[in-house]
């Protein structure tokens, strides 16, 4: 009985996924209008796409190459035996620009930048600096949410590039150094496999993992509760929440995109 108590506690607290989707669309919402009728804060938005991208590049190359490699090395081993290590370039090069390089890169950044933007914003809640914004006529949405919406929805699509090539050249290492794949035949396979319609869907991706880690962390950074011991845990709750989210909306999209290159392919 305890438990089924719990339970219900937890579905009607603040901290549901209901309250936190109905919380970031209104914030969402109020963020729109914020951009209308003004001029955007150019030098804020241009700060977060230094901040989102630049600096998460390093974190972001380092792990897509490492799954690259691993993928390279695990395939190649198994097809090994059925004599199918060719298939190699084919299987890492389709897995890395459809799915992997979009959903890590969202992953990744929403673990260092999601984690950052909960936290940052949640320290000017507890040290009253938005409350000070407010008072002084300046509208914290705009000068606090929108510019990292923004910031992220540019940044992230430039770094799942990135992430895409780097993470085809480590399946190209291992497949070379370890596999003895003749480099060129790789890379021919990789140009012969990867087509326009597997790039735009794992950038189309991005697109919506953008939104689905910068909102979610601003709407926990502007309701911290509890003072300093609420940005710790509105920074692991914003971390938690968004790459959930990616995991399930990687496959809605998925099969949605699926869905219209079939109907495109049947026109």
């Amino acid at each position: 009985m305890n438990q089924i108590k719990q339970l219900k506690l937890y579905f009607i607290s603040n901290d549901t996924y209901l309250n936190v989707f109905g919380g970031s669309y209104h914030l969402l919402r109020e963020t729109i209008k914020s951009m209308i009728h003004k001029p955007l804060p150019y030098h804020l938005i241009m700060d977060q796409v230094y901040q989102i991208g630049l600096r998460s590049l390093p974190l972001v190359l380092i792990t897509i190459l490492s799954i690259g490699m691993v993928m390279a090395l695990q395939f190649g081993i198994g097809l090994e035996k059925f004599g199918g290590k060719i298939y190699v370039p084919k299987i890492v090069s389709l897995s890395i620009i459809r799915e992997l390089g979009p959903v890590f890169t969202g992953i990744m950044v929403a673990a260092r930048i999601g984690s950052g933007i909960t936290s940052e914003i949640g320290s000017m809640v507890v040290t009253e600096q938005i409350d000070a914004m407010r008072a002084l006529g300046t509208s914290p949405i705009r000068r606090i949410v929108l510019p990292r919406i923004i910031g992220c929805f540019i940044a992230l699509p430039i770094l799942a590039v990135f992430a895409n090539s780097i993470g085809v050249i480590g399946g190209l290492i291992v497949g070379v150094n370890d596999l003895g794949i003749d480099p060129l035949f790789y890379m021919q396979k990789v140009y012969a496999t990867i087509k326009l319609p597997d790039y735009i869907t794992g950038l189309v991706k991005t697109l919506f993992f953008s939104f689905m880690i910068s909102i979610p962390a601003c709407y926990f950074g502007l309701n911290i509760k509890g003072g300093t011991k609420g940005v710790g845990k509105a920074t692991t709750q914003s971390v938690v929440f968004s790459s959930i989210t990616i995991m399930i909306a990687d496959y809605v999209l998925t099969k949605a995109l699926w869905v219209m290159e079939q109907w495109a392919s049947s026109m």
